[in-house]
């Protein structure tokens, strides 16, 4: 088969597509004929060397699919077969060929395409287990989302709207600023042209729950603008893990701070989540309540075009590769 594949960290000129054995599946895996992989922010940091796959997972880039099951383990029903699924990998989805344990193996949802499908797990999982599971956001609460024009930014603000949250975001430019709102998910920050510490200080905001992919400066300013009970989850640190901040805001309104990685967890954990998504989310897909915000769709052979415009950070939603 044909993959995307690397031999030294470094920028998107690594990126190679060169012929590789097919994966061979365990008897409680399914393989998948690969009709497009989603591209994710870990992927861009595997292929510089800062997030290295677990011990025993495919070294090839690519943590969601979308295609057709064409072979199953002993353990698994055959009847899925030539179904249409997309699927949360560990690793191996830039390929014509991903393995998948059956944990983390979805329906199609009604209405979309199954191209388009594969935008949806790693995004989908990634909000549901934090903002719900981990953050036990409710309806009436206030959030706010850092990174909101990114495929989990408007994920999550997506689905916070049809729970009833009050949606604040941030965002690099005033062009993604003008898009969330007029899609009507966030009012929406510009934080190079505005402090949005100050802007929730002035306007007496209190945020209950903040999603944070920035981390750096950012921590002390989340903290700082907290409600009570405030919850602060961090999914990535763009700007730094390291920080010297006052903690005392954690103490007196009683915060909860907390993280979260999902490529490590277990298979279990993994299939909660998949029957939360499929209870409570996938009707929301199917009506058309939640969208799927997806901004370029590239051909596998221009993958390194697809990298480095994530990198640019000019995507408005989800990029994904064809094969």
């Amino acid at each position: 088969m044909k993959a995307v594949t690397f031999k030294d960290y470094g920028d998107a000129s690594v990126l190679e597509i060169n012929e590789i054995e097919k994966p061979t599946i365990n008897e409680d895996e399914v393989l998948i004929k690969v009709a497009a992989a989603g591209i994710n922010r870990p992927d861009i940091l595997q292929r510089s060397g800062f997030y290295p796959p677990p011990k025993g997972v495919s070294e090839i880039l690519g943590l969601e699919v979308s295609g057709k099951v064409v072979e199953v383990g002993k353990n698994i029903n055959e009847d899925i077969i030539d179904s249409e699924v997309c699927a949360l990998l560990t690793g191996g989805g830039y390929a014509e060929y991903a393995k998948c344990h059956i944990s983390t193996v979805l329906p199609v949802p009604k209405g979309i395409s199954l191209v388009d499908a594969c935008t949806i797990p790693e995004t989908f999982f990634t909000v549901w287990t934090n903002l719900f599971d981990q953050a036990k956001l409710k309806e009436k609460e206030t959030i706010l989302i850092h990174g909101g024009a990114s495929g989990i930014g408007l994920t999550a603000l997506s689905i916070a709207n049809q729970f009833g949250v009050k949606c604040y975001a941030t965002v690099g430019n005033d062009e993604k600023k003008e898009f969330i709102e007029s899609q009507g998910l966030a009012s929406c920050i510009n934080y190079n042209r505005e402090d949005f510490e100050k802007r929730f200080k002035e306007n007496n905001v209190r945020i209950d729950v903040i999603l944070d992919i920035v981390g750096g400066e950012y921590f002390q300013k989340n903290i700082n603008i907290l409600n009570k009970f405030g919850r602060l989850i961090n999914i990535a640190y763009l700007n730094g893990s390291t920080v010297k901040a006052n903690l005392l805001p954690i103490m007196l309104k009683r915060l909860i701070v907390s993280g979260s990685t999902l490529r490590i967890r277990s298979n279990k954990e993994k299939e909660d989540i998949k029957n939360s998504l499929i209870e409570k989310v996938w009707p929301l897909i199917e009506s058309k309540a939640v969208k799927l915000y997806i901004d370029q769709k590239y051909d596998y052979i221009n993958v390194k075009s697809a990298h480095e415009f994530m990198e640019s950070n000019q995507n408005m939603g989800k990029l994904l590769l064809k094969f």
